[in-house]
């Protein structure tokens, strides 16, 4: 009896404690949120800071590594408005070249549905009268505001990187004196393992996606799509949300090539070039670009990323992965709670 008390009560805290803090970082995301992305890219510098320490000093080193990050993080963003403003600019055209297909996806909504044309017409309604009042005041300064929200967090982002690379020595010492004496080597031995495996993992990926990129434009511009210099940078970006991206980039790819515009041949174009460069990433760049840097369980990938989406949205899904990463390499190298760590685990234990 006592010991089903024992079980009940371990659990009821274990969900409240669970529950409250999804919450509270759900409701932090604009504290929490440039934080944890400020540590994965310090990660990411680390090897080039301490590259540069040799000849100078730290704190130097620490700024020159932000700015570093700074200036091509600006790159990718002007980049992608040169890419934006081309499709704007050529938004009139595309809208007319995507009515008559609107017309025809209608017909055949309304001959192979049970869809009738009074109701699709309260639908394309309630559509107008959404689009139409989001130019309120009321929203503009909503949007207003987020923008400015928005680059706070981005330029705060790289006043932690600076911090976090200049004073990792204070952060790291923290850490090791937490713990017992006796236990320090192996806390020492995790930070090891968790600083150098996941900065392996994010900068195979970015090599990752610069390769796919290419690839991506190749096969979109000979498949005639519109924008597919956007639309391949977008897409290869996307990779970086483990499976979901697949698709969102696919989609979009259509939405850009087919619907505005282009042929069933366009169509074809597309579904070859995402279905042979799927298969050149996940069989050949892959395994050496990236490797097994991250030991995570395919199941608790999908889980994880659906979580961060839940959470804090697109930045969510793209840290999901190499913070899982770093706690299940935690949980396994902590005897204690190691259970944990082979549960969430891609590798076989039973031969152990």
């Amino acid at each position: 009896m006592v010991s089903r008390k024992k079980i009940l009560y371990t659990a009821t805290a274990a969900t409240l404690f669970i529950y409250f803090l999804f919450s509270g970082l759900a409701h932090a995301k604009g504290f929490f949120a440039p934080l944890f992305v400020a540590v994965v890219l310090s990660l990411i510098m680390l090897p080039a800071s301490q590259w540069m320490e040799k000849g100078i000093k730290r704190t130097l080193a620490a700024v020159f590594s932000s700015l570093i990050l700074f200036f091509i993080s600006l790159g990718l963003l002007f980049l992608i408005s040169l890419q934006v403003k081309n499709f704007t600019s050529n938004w009139p055209q595309l809208k007319e070249n995507l009515k008559p297909k609107i017309e025809r996806i209608k017909e055949f909504a309304i001959n192979n549905t049970p869809l009738t044309p009074e109701r699709l017409k309260k639908v394309e309604k309630k559509a107008g009268e959404m689009i139409s009042g989001s130019g309120g005041s009321g929203n503009v300064s909503k949007f207003i505001m987020a923008l400015l929200s928005t680059l706070a967090n981005y330029l705060l982002t790289f006043i932690y990187v600076f911090f976090l690379l200049a004073y990792r020595h204070i952060f790291k010492d923290f850490l090791i004196n937490v713990f017992p004496r006796h236990k320090q080597p192996k806390v020492k031995q995790v930070i090891s393992k968790s600083v150098h495996v996941v900065p392996e993992y994010l900068r195979g990926k970015l090599l990752l996606m610069g390769i796919l990129a290419v690839l991506y434009s190749i096969g979109l511009g000979i498949s005639g799509v519109n924008n597919y210099i956007l639309v391949s940078i977008i897409a290869a970006l996307l990779t970086i949300i483990p499976y979901l991206g697949n698709m969102i980039a696919f989609s979009m790819a259509v939405v850009f090539g087919f619907l505005t515009g282009g042929t069933i041949m366009t169509l074809v174009g597309i579904f070859l070039t995402f279905s042979v460069t799927q298969f050149v990433e996940s069989y050949m760049l892959q395994p050496y670009v990236v490797g097994d840097k991250v030991d995570v369980h395919p199941f608790f990938v999908i889980l994880v990323v659906i979580i961060g989406n839940i959470l804090w949205g697109i930045i969510g899904m793209i840290l999901a992965v190499p913070v899982m990463g770093i706690i299940t390499m935690v949980l396994l190298n902590i005897q204690e709670v190691k259970p944990l760590g082979i549960l969430l685990s891609k590798e076989d234990f039973s031969k152990d």
